[in-house]
């Protein structure tokens, strides 16, 4: 029909008035942390539910009115669809944690922004670890009653379905979402027509449609570039999640930076605060201040101060080559007449996008320019936190790497999203039922210890029950698929056992995370497998990017392991990894995985899904698990330690992990008392629940952003834009002063005791004179760093005390006195520091500017 006017129409199920309030379930996405209105959509046709991957929408629509007039008279149905609209009402409109803690904020808004959400399997826009936590971010907003929305892109084809052929190799297949059978709504104007926006490509602005989901008491909007008006070429840039080449790349993450300011404002919804859920957003800071240069009449360095106070950054990515950088010509071509109507030059780009801004071989970065854009950053680990302040310290040179102002805010998951419900009724019994709303509350946890242990053990092994029956059925589906032998088929119903101990390793395959490292001594390995008193079964799950070739071969082997005859039975691969996927293993695994080459690991999210369904972690000491482990609930890989000969760190931690596979796990997991319930097992497993769910869950990431990052960034924000921005021109002159006349500012004396022995509970006095220039006494602060020195006559952990004004004679130098408290025995050092202060900087590191003495 190519060539040839088509005209469209719409078409929907026709519910009977009775079954309206289906319609506004289907169209929230909080049913998909909603057990009960899960329940109520699998009531419909629990079949069908599951073939169309638990999409009501695609439900409603696939089913005949026949069966809707049958549901219209069912008493025990509407019963049962009332409650549920009934439960969502009284969500949306009860008091939140936001609305109590901050009541003076009414006029916040919060925008965060991401390249992927995962939400639910059946809205397919996400790949993997860093979609999911941006959709929990979004589910725990929700619940917590934020004044947030989020922001991505609507994916014609989404990420690629996976499936494997017959050398184990993976293949990719892109089948188009059919955005009407998505709980996508069209944003429309008051006119009935779509609300289209646009975004600057070289030459020529490409056109976005916007879509919106509701997810709870937040809104996703989703750009869209594939409409009429744009060229073939241009409505293909959002067809796929991180595919096409470097060109696609910066084009969607143009769209979705400056595209999506552009939308929002568009919608009426301007944010006082932006969050960068990694580089992939940053233009959002280059449109904000383009904008508010046009507004307010402001030069480029005014109106920077006032959008960087309003911009929070989270970087994911803990080696430099995973962050997303750009040749600086191909940033030049993008963004260069973009920046040349704010009157910013190719040293200005230059200087936002790099950390050496003269070093003509350094690409123009996204992770540098969100860092450079944002007034608060964070890594999402303490381990992460620490190796991110290292990456990037070259933009801080003058500043300890441990002083780098990079934070750490540690991840965590959307329990209920992840909770099995039988799991979540025995909770109801023995927690009440106040651990749905307050999941981060330590003392409703601790009650984990009145569940009897036959109960929760019981409970468990039905989750793993339904976990063997669905990779049954799904590997039956896969040999089908692949044409094998009726009779090979028919094996798949003797895969895996129930009862046996069940390993579960699922996650995004890339070489680092190692997810064959459990057959590198198939010796040790093939007893455990092939024991019929204590057998062992491993479940594998996991996509690799499709240009990871490293990645695809690590598929390969563990699948080539997997159909030998001595495993083929307790080794399986199940293709597809996606959040149901996902959803079945964490909730039937007895013990999840993970191997990764320490510090590679950011976070790690997937075994914070584990503990709360009665499963237990066994984990390199790497990403979250640094702050989780505790001794004993759950265990380590190793004690830390990091390898410059991986080889041989291969193989030291393969052969700790099966030690600890022989020696404690399988053991204690099959150690039964006469109910045959394994009483020890059953301790660890309390204790990883009261221990690691109250902390790892994304209500308590997201209460540390908004205390930690939104509040304080809206308030300095709304700080530096009052009157007309004047707090921000002061800031900005400020800066360019302070950079132009810091070199004035030296320290001249220092006096001190020297040498001198002091004892525990004595003051050490230092008085320190400094040169200040142009400065004033108020414009710097003088530190006093100081602590232990380690072996090497270094500060290893320094603690900084402010140092205060005693007069200044005329235009000389001024002194600066205090002491430091002796408290503790040992060898101490010191040194002195002066740093630019001003009361609407988030803190003095911002600014780089060091002086020492």
């Amino acid at each position: 029909m190519a060539g040839r006017p088509i005209r469209t129409f719409t078409v929907l199920p026709k519910l009977p008035d009775r079954l309206r309030p289906l319609h506004s379930l289907a169209y929230n996405l909080w049913w998909c942390w909603n057990a009960d209105a899960v329940a109520l959509f699998r009531r419909i046709n629990p079949d069908l539910f599951e073939t169309l991957d638990h999409s009501p929408i695609r439900l409603l629509g696939a089913t005949g009115q026949g069966r809707f007039e049958e549901l219209a008279a069912d008493d025990g149905f509407l019963a049962h669809m009332d409650r549920v609209a009934a439960a969502l009402d009284h969500y949306l409109k009860a008091p939140t944690w936001f609305g109590s803690a901050f009541p003076d904020l009414p006029d916040a808004r919060v925008a965060y922004f991401s390249a992927e959400f995962g939400i639910h399997e059946s809205v397919p826009v996400y790949s993997g670890g860093l979609g999911v936590l941006a959709g929990d971010h979004l589910k725990s907003a929700s619940d917590l009653g934020l004044p947030l929305v989020g922001v991505s892109l609507m994916y014609r084809e989404g990420y690629f379905r996976q499936y494997l052929n017959a050398e184990g190799w993976q293949q990719e297949r892109y089948p188009e979402n059919d955005f009407f059978t998505l709980p996508l709504v069209e944003e429309k104007d008051q006119a009935g027509n779509p609300v289209i926006v646009d975004a600057p490509l070289p030459g020529r602005d490409v056109k976005l449609k916007i879509w919106h989901i509701q997810v709870g008491r937040v809104p996703l909007y989703l750009l869209d570039a594939n409409i009429p008006g744009n060229s073939t070429e241009d409505r293909a840039i959002t067809a796929q999640l991180y595919g096409g080449d470097q060109n696609t790349r910066i084009q969607q993450e143009i769209i979705l930076g400056i595209g999506g300011i552009r939308a929002l404002r568009a919608l009426g919804k301007t944010p006082t605060v932006c969050h960068m859920n990694e580089g992939h957003a940053a233009f959002t800071g280059l449109e904000r201040i383009r904008l508010l240069m046009a507004e307010h009449k402001l030069d480029f360095a005014t109106a920077l101060e006032a959008v960087k106070a309003g911009t929070c950054f989270t970087t994911h990515t803990p080696v430099p080559a995973g962050n997303d950088a750009f040749p600086m010509h191909m940033a030049e071509q993008y963004l260069g007449e973009y920046m040349g109507k704010m009157g910013a030059d190719r040293s200005v780009l230059a200087a936002l996008g790099r950390a050496h801004p003269t070093n003509e071989q350094e690409p123009f970065g996204m992770t540098v320019l969100a860092l450079r854009l944002a007034n608060v950053s964070n890594g999402v680990s303490r381990l992460h936190g620490s190796v991110s302040r290292k990456m990037w310290h070259d933009l801080w040179p003058d500043l300890p790497a441990a002083e780098v102002p990079i934070a750490s805010i540690t991840n965590g998951v959307h329990t209920q999203s992840w909770l099995s419900p039988d799991v979540a009724q025995l909770y109801d019994r023995y927690l009440g039922i106040q651990w749905e709303e307050k999941p981060t509350d330590f003392a409703i946890w601790k009650r984990v210890d009145q569940i009897p242990d036959a109960e929760l053990w019981r409970t468990h092994e039905r989750g793993r029950e339904r976990l063997v029956a669905f990779a049954r059925s799904r590997l039956k589906a896969q040999l089908k698929r692949r044409g094998s032998a009726p009779s090979e088929v028919a094996l798949a119903d003797e895969t895996l056992d129930p009862d046996a101990l069940t390993i579960g390793f699922a996650r995004r395959f890339a070489t680092y995370k190692r997810g064959d490292l459990i057959f590198r001594n198939l010796d040790r390995l093939l007893p455990l497998i092939a024991s019929k008193d204590r057998p062992l079964q491993l479940v594998f799950a996991g996509k690799a990017h499709p240009k990871d070739n490293g990645g695809k071969e690590l598929i390969q082997r563990v699948v080539q392991h997997a159909r030998k005859p001595e495993f083929r039975r307790r080794v399986v691969f199940l293709e597809d990894y996606d959040m149901n996927v996902a959803r079945h293993l964490v909730q039937g695994v007895d013990v999840w995985l993970n191997n990764p080459r320490r510090p590679l690991e950011a976070s790690g999210t997937s075994g914070m899904k584990v503990p709360v369904n009665g499963g237990l972690n066994l984990s390199i000491l790497d990403g979250w698990w640094c702050e989780g482990y505790d001794g004993d609930n759950g265990w380590a890989i190793g004690a830390g330690e990091e390898y410059t000969d991986l080889t041989y760190q291969d193989e030291v931690e393969s052969r700790a992990l099966l030690d600890l596979i022989e020696q404690d796990i399988v053991p204690m997991f099959y150690r039964r008392g006469s109910d045959g319930v394994p009483r020890e097992w059953i301790r660890r497993v309390k204790r990883s629940i009261m221990t690691l769910v109250p902390v790892f869950n994304t209500n308590r990431m997201v209460e540390e952003y908004a205390e930690r990052c939104y509040v304080p960034s809206h308030r300095r924000a709304a700080a530096l834009g009052a009157d007309h921005l004047r707090a921000a021109k002061d800031l900005a002159a400020w800066r360019r002063r302070v950079a132009g006349e810091w070199g004035q500012v030296r320290v001249e004396a220092v006096d001190a005791p020297a040498g001198e022995t002091l004892r525990v509970g004595a003051e050490f006095p230092v008085s320190v004179r400094v040169a200040l220039g142009a400065f004033r006494p108020d414009d710097v602060e003088v530190q006093l760093c100081h602590g232990v020195l380690d072996a090497m006559g270094e500060i290893a952990d320094p603690r900084a005390t402010t140092l205060l004004p005693d007069g200044r004679n005329g235009t000389g130098p001024v002194l600066f006195t205090g002491s430091v408290p002796c408290r503790a025995s040992g060898q101490f050092g010191f040194t002195v520091r002066v740093l630019p202060k001003h009361p609407h900087l988030p803190h003095s590191f911002e600014p780089g500017l060091v002086t020492w003495g």
